[in-house]
């Protein structure tokens, strides 16, 4: 029997319908909201686009030109400053477009990319586009330019430079930059609990940085000193309201992985999470960035790619924007085969050079270990140790004639290089007759030799495991000296361990190399002041007739008097041999052809000029957001 509806039930059912309905009408509502805010999200995004095309247009005068006599309406590039002004010039070639990321690799896993903390070449180049200086140099002209600063001063005396800020900087957090965050950055640096004594030491005749109003900066100086602007103004900015709450934890600073932010094109994507073991490190666009011309990718990418030959793998399937390029160039041999493989000929762009600031590789004898003078003590023992090293012969079997022979910290195309000072070339004789001076002969004719206390003279050369080029030198070194009846016992090390080597001075002996500049400052890395834990003299060596000579070219600011200091520096060097200089490599690189306007300058080629000067054109771009 059929149950009937009642009134009460009716009324339950009709509740019922109801609720289901109001249930679809909020999901349709919640659906058209997620909608909306998507397409705010893309309209936020667009806007950021217009509005860096509008700083730029505006920054470069571009707007302008529809009232200005130019031809075809061409922007002028009026107001553009003259630090932008390359690649000012880049945004008016054909096919110039913003967009796409910039990917290449790392050979190595870094530490940390905190600022000042980190030692190595990788974490400078990530915060090389996050940090900014007050200027930058011209790599035509190669005379200082404004970036922050718009104008400069210098006194009489050399010993206070003034400077004038941009009133327009912002930290990628919208933060204005004053002259108290440049005031700041001096302090934090010089805090003696911030791991930072190498920088410190190159900082050293810095008296004070003060801000005298909201956007001018004083540097005083404690004595003339021949870097003066460039030590000025190429410190990277570091924002107080960010920074300084770290200066009541030092030590957690010191241990952080990734306190870094700045007033750059790009910021870490990731700062709060990234950690070392991540595989990656990736730089997302500054939406909020200043300058005059905005940057050209939308991020910059590094993978850590530790084995060479997926490296050259990577790049060959597209993984990789270039090969060959930071930090080394490619293997000699390997360039010979590729710049003839037509998979590769047919993608990339081939530069062979060697830039005038080029870096050069090196054996450090370390004099000084646990408390204990070593073999390398001895300046005949490391005069002996360069005979030895048969340089040329490294230069044509390994690397193929694509190298020079080193000197000095000196480049041979600078005015601090004395011509006179030759490359030594490799001499058997000449290196017994110094180590049989030194008291080593081999005195219980077993093809080794020994010192007076019977000690045997062996040594472990300590070198980054991951360069097939580097573990065939150490081979080849091993055999020579072995002729010598020296002991070499190569130590493959991964390059956090070789940074903690050197750090605190651990190691016998190791290879691996220095950058280079227009002039080099050697105070840091030669002066017997620098031989504190986490200075970069860490091989132990003092000379007082280094040391003198150091100080006086260093505080002779007249170019004409410093050079003859520095050529008889050079000599000290030369004579004393703290290293045994290898060579200066040129550099060999492939880069994808969709990256356009790549030039070579005498300072190198301006892949990684800031600001930037390379693209790609829209129909070659390979990522989006």
């Amino acid at each position: 029997m059929q149950k009937r509806l009642n009134a009460r039930d009716w009324i339950l059912y009709s509740l019922i319908i109801l609720l289901v309905f109001l249930l679809l009408l909020v999901m349709y509502q919640v659906d058209r909201q997620w909608t909306k805010l998507d397409q705010m999200q893309a309209s936020l995004s667009e806007q950021a686009k217009d509005m860096r095309a509008l700083r730029t247009g505006l920054g470069s005068g571009a707007f302008a030109a529809k009232s200005s006599p130019q031809a075809d309406g061409q922007a002028s590039g009026v107001g553009v400053a003259p630090a932008f002004k390359r690649a000012y010039d880049a945004t008016q070639q054909e096919g110039y477009a913003q967009g796409d990321w910039s990917v290449n690799s790392f050979g190595n896993n870094l530490k940390t990319l905190t600022p000042l903390v980190s030692s190595d070449a990788y974490s400078s180049q990530v915060q090389a586009n996050v940090l900014e200086t007050l200027l930058a140099r011209d790599p035509e002209t190669l005379e200082w330019t404004g970036l922050i600063a718009k104008a400069w001063q210098v006194s009489d005396d050399g010993l206070v430079i003034t400077f004038q800020l941009r009133e327009d900087v912002t930290f990628s957090d919208g933060v204005p930059l004053t002259a108290d965050d440049v005031e700041f950055t001096f302090k934090f640096i010089m805090t003696e609990e911030i791991e930072a004594p190498g920088l410190r030491a190159v900082l050293d005749k810095i008296g004070s940085i003060k801000a005298t109003g909201k956007y001018e900066v004083v540097v005083t100086y404690t004595e003339p000193y021949f870097r003066a602007m460039e030590l000025a103004g190429s410190i990277s900015i570091m924002p107080k309201h960010f920074y300084e709450p770290y200066l009541e934890k030092t030590q957690e600073y010191n241990e952080s992985k990734a306190a870094l932010l700045g007033s750059g094109p790009y910021q870490l994507k990731n700062a709060k999470d990234w950690t070392p073991d991540q595989g990656t490190v990736e730089l997302v666009r500054n939406e909020r960035y200043w300058g005059d011309v905005q940057p050209t990718y939308n991020r910059l990418l590094w993978k850590i790619i530790q084995n060479e030959s997926a490296n050259l793998t990577t790049y060959r399937n597209g993984g990789l924007d270039a090969y060959g390029v930071f930090p080394g160039s490619a293997k000699p041999a390997e360039y010979e085969k590729l710049k003839e493989d037509q998979q590769i000929k047919a993608k990339s762009q081939i530069f062979n050079y060697m830039p005038s600031v080029a870096g050069y590789s090196y054996l450090a004898w370390n004099q000084k270990l646990d408390d204990k003078a070593t073999f390398f003590a001895d300046p005949k023992v490391r005069l002996a140790m360069t005979y030895l090293t048969d340089r040329q012969r490294i230069i044509d079997d390994i690397y193929l004639g694509y190298a020079e022979p080193a000197i000095s910290p000196f480049s041979p195309r600078s005015k601090q290089h004395n011509p006179a000072l030759v490359p030594r070339k490799y001499d058997l004789e000449k290196a017994q007759a110094l180590l049989k001076e030194a008291g080593f002969s081999d005195r219980d004719g077993d093809g080794v030799i020994e010192n007076e206390a019977g000690q045997v003279f062996e040594f472990k050369l300590t070198y980054f495991h991951a360069k097939e080029v580097t573990q065939r030198m150490v081979l080849l070194l091993k055999d020579i000296y072995a002729l010598a009846g020296i002991k070499l016992i190569p130590s493959p090390q991964e390059w956090p361990v070789m940074l903690d080597q050197l750090n605190n001075k651990t190691f016998e002996a190791i290879t691996i190399g220095w950058s280079s500049g227009l002039e080099t400052d050697i105070y840091q890395m030669l002066h017997s002041s620098q031989t504190k834990v986490n200075g970069d003299n860490f091989i132990n060596y003092h000379s007082p007739k280094l040391d003198k000579l150091i100080d006086e070219a260093r505080s002779t600011v007249d170019e004409k008097k410093r050079m003859p200091l520095w050529q008889q520096a050079e000599q000290v060097i030369y004579d004393e041999q703290p290293y045994t200089f290898l060579f200066r490599k040129q550099t060999l690189s492939f880069y994808d052809k969709r990256i356009r306007n790549l030039q070579q300058t005498d300072i190198g080629l301006n892949d990684g000029f800031l600001p930037m000067e390379v693209y790609v054109p829209t129909v070659l771009q390979r990522y989006t957001d």
